[in-house]
């Protein structure tokens, strides 16, 4: 057996461009020799070098192996596991450009996208950089999506809004796109977004004696602030708080899509593929059953075994509700007095319905996704075919932290709607919406009818004054 390897083998071995491959053997992070012109490859140590590549931090690089450019051009902010751009990804987009700053994430995009350009902090960057990464000379770009960090504007944080600099974040994100003037801008965030103020004040400095709010300072202020940038850059823009259910996805997780548009025009918003509603004609909700039942091998997390006791009495769809009570008040102990549904404890997932939202950890007390029938958490394997990740697609990092990439992901799902939409605008093919299809449980999340409410608030404030 061959102990060397030509510099196509290691490409096709590693998914790395031979141009990279050259350059790891000019840098001897692959032990190879050069016999006249070509590179000659140890075997062995192409295959440590596989192997640690789970482990260390991936470098920034540019694009690599930039041919004839074929497809429509986008670029990826806070880019995670590449949920959202694999969805891009398969409705037809080139992901030239990934930009990330947690490690593993890092990792994740070099491993299974070594071609993609790789970068860091976007704060760090201006539109130079990006396009010189990008390899990008007179290109039009013509899509950028990003998803800020969402604890910012989450209303189960502090919500500090633009003053948290993950906030901040979300701010350079939207000039940094301006600047670069794409076609097409996409951001991705959770529903707080809609709600939370620019500016926010503790509750008691407000009432009595305190001056009335500012406008920053109102329900929705960050995401108002937002929009007049957009407005100032001639961009237009629709947003609705999407249920990715409706697009095929086994899991009822709600985003805020925000869909701008550089021809100033008021994009449609996206068309679904399911519904829970027959009246739609539409194909019903995809179940858990459908998406988790044939796989063969899987890793995961352990509850503890007090929590096991209680597991073991509940079947597919219960929670610690469906307990009889004296065990009930046993199992939840004081968070039995307190108020709120608590339907996240003790919770068996149902086959019959599609997943909650994952979250980062399928074993925290509050939010539990314990498997319909097993008693154990849901695997990694499982989390990964709910948010419609590829079987083989891997993941860096301990298992925690795989839970963690695939739990703030976007459904694949629902980035290929997205990405379809987009391909359809840039083709200027027709978009039918549904009339009265209601994208999600909540009121008033549209960008007219939120625009509407938001503007009631300002009048309510002028008046004040």
């Amino acid at each position: 057996m061959s102990t060397r390897v030509s510099i196509k083998e290691a490409s096709l071995f590693l998914g790395f461009s031979e141009q990279r491959i050259r350059t790891l053997c000019r840098f001897k992070a692959i032990a190879a020799e050069k016999i006249g012109s070509i590179w000659v490859i140890n075997k062995r140590s192409m295959e440590k070098y596989s192997e640690s590549m789970k482990h260390i931090i991936a470098e920034d690089h540019p694009a690599y192996n930039v041919g004839q450019q074929l497809k429509p051009i986008a670029l990826s902010f806070f880019s995670g596991a590449m949920g959202l751009d694999l969805g891009i990804e398969k409705a037809g987009f080139d992901i030239r450009l990934a930009c990330e700053v947690d490690k593993y994430c890092r990792q994740t995009i070099a491993i299974n996208r070594p071609n993609t350009a790789l970068l860091s902090d976007i704060n760090d960057y201006e539109a130079s950089d990006i396009k010189n990464a990008a390899r990008l000379t007179n290109e039009d770009i013509d899509l950028i999506v990003g998803g800020p960090p969402c604890q910012a504007f989450s209303t189960a944080g502090k919500r500090k809004g633009f003053n948290d600099d993950r906030g901040n974040a979300f701010l350079k994100f939207l000039q940094l796109s301006i600047d670069l003037n794409p076609k097409y801008i996409v951001l991705e965030n959770v529903r707080g977004l809609l709600s939370c103020p620019m500016e926010h004040r503790p509750h008691e400095h407000r009432g009595e004696g305190y001056p009335d709010l500012s406008e920053d300072e109102l329900k929705g202020g960050a995401l108002n602030f937002a929009l007049k940038m957009l407005d100032k850059s001639g961009y237009g823009y629709s947003f609705e708080l999407y249920n990715s259910a409706n697009f095929g996805t086994s899991q009822t997780r709600e985003r805020v899509i925000i869909i701008c548009s550089r021809n100033g025009q008021t994009p449609p918003f996206l068309t679904p593929s399911h519904s829970d509603n027959p009246k739609f004609g539409l194909p019903q909700w995809n179940t858990l059953k459908q998406c988790i039942s044939n796989i063969d091998k899987h890793d995961h997390l352990n509850f503890p075994e007090k929590r096991l006791k209680y597991y073991r009495l509940l079947k597919s769809g219960q929670n610690w509700k469906n307990l009889p009570v004296d065990l009930q008040k046993e199992a939840m102990g004081k968070s039995y007095f307190s108020g709120g549904g608590k339907t996240g404890f003790l919770r068996r997932l149902s086959w019959d319905k599609p997943s909650p939202t994952l979250v980062t950890h399928p074993a925290m007390p509050a939010t539990d996704l314990g498997h319909p029938v097993e008693s154990r958490p849901l695997s990694i394997q499982e989390y990964k075919r709910i948010q419609q990740f590829p079987d083989d697609w891997k993941l860096a990092g301990p298992l925690i932290q795989q839970y963690k990439q695939v739990g703030n992901a976007v459904p694949i799902g629902l980035g290929y709607a997205v990405g379809k939409h987009i391909q359809d605008l840039l083709e200027s093919i027709e978009i039918k919406n549904i009339p009265s299809f209601k994208y999600s449980r909540y009121k008033n999340t549209s960008s007219k009818e939120w625009k509407i409410q938001f503007n009631i608030a300002k009048e309510k404030l002028l008046k004040n004054i």
